[in-house]
């Protein structure tokens, strides 16, 4: 569903991704682990369509995003880690912006704003403008923006910023029943039980390279450390402390 073909990306002498090859299939959860800096964020915008890679090739279903960008977009999800909503626009205005992208009809917008409405808890605050928003309703206001086209993909990075615990459950459900249902899930956090919790595999990248990737017991097998992944990812990237 997702393949990375020897991904490379640089910005002047800095080696953002270096030479990094994925392949997730449907229905899989992916994690994309890795400390600040590591390339996690410039990966995942180059997967999206909002960087091109200086090197490689990015399969989305089959199509390369950068010679078929339209119909590879039109299929994917995203949840960027700090989204630009449009301020000036009332919850609701900007469900309709997203949903006329997506080429979604009337009723079909309001039939998925009324059920992200009722799961995501969105009160009467969808009415008023975004710029008066905390930062855990504009995270549930992405989401639902993301989730409402039913993409067979979903890009995810740093899905749990702002929200609080009733609606980070919430949405790690959603994303447990998604992958479920065949939606494959591409998930960038630094919240390691996450990862732990949900992920069908996981990939650990630093410094623009891929140091490990496998599942959780694949992972166990090639360190030395406890049982955790919080023990796994710092043997594999290095413990400062």
């Amino acid at each position: 569903m997702i393949r990375l073909e020897n991904i490379k990306k640089s910005f002047g002498q800095l080696k953002a991704v270096d030479d990094i090859s994925l392949h997730i299939k449907k229905g899989e959860l992916f994690s994309f682990l890795g400390p600040n800096g590591a390339g996690k964020t410039t990966t995942i915008k180059m997967m999206v369509g909002l960087m091109c890679p200086d090197e490689g090739k990015i399969i989305i279903d089959g199509k390369d995003i950068s010679s078929d960008p339209i119909s590879s977009k039109q299929i994917i999800g995203y949840v960027p880690d700090n989204a630009f909503l449009y301020g000036k626009l009332t919850g609701m205005e900007y469900f309709q912006v997203i949903g006329n992208f997506f080429r979604m009809s009337v009723s079909e917008i309001e039939e998925r704003v009324s059920h992200y409405q009722e799961v995501l808890g969105f009160g009467d605050w969808l009415h008023d403008r975004i710029e008066g928003y905390s930062q855990g309703m504009r995270q549930r206001i992405t989401f639902a923006t993301a989730f409402m086209h039913e993409p067979q993909i979903l890009i995810i990075d740093e899905p749990m910023v702002g929200l609080d615990p009733r609606s980070a459950r919430t949405i790690k459900r959603m994303l447990k029943e998604k992958s479920e249902s065949g939606t494959t899930i591409f998930l960038s956090t630094h919240n390691l039980s996450v990862a732990e919790e949900l992920s069908t595999r996981i990939g650990i990248i630093q410094k623009g390279k891929l140091l490990a990737v496998g599942t959780m017991d694949a992972l166990r097998k090639k360190v030395t450390s406890g049982k955790n992944l919080e023990d796994m990812f710092l043997e594999l990237v290095g413990d400062d402390d």
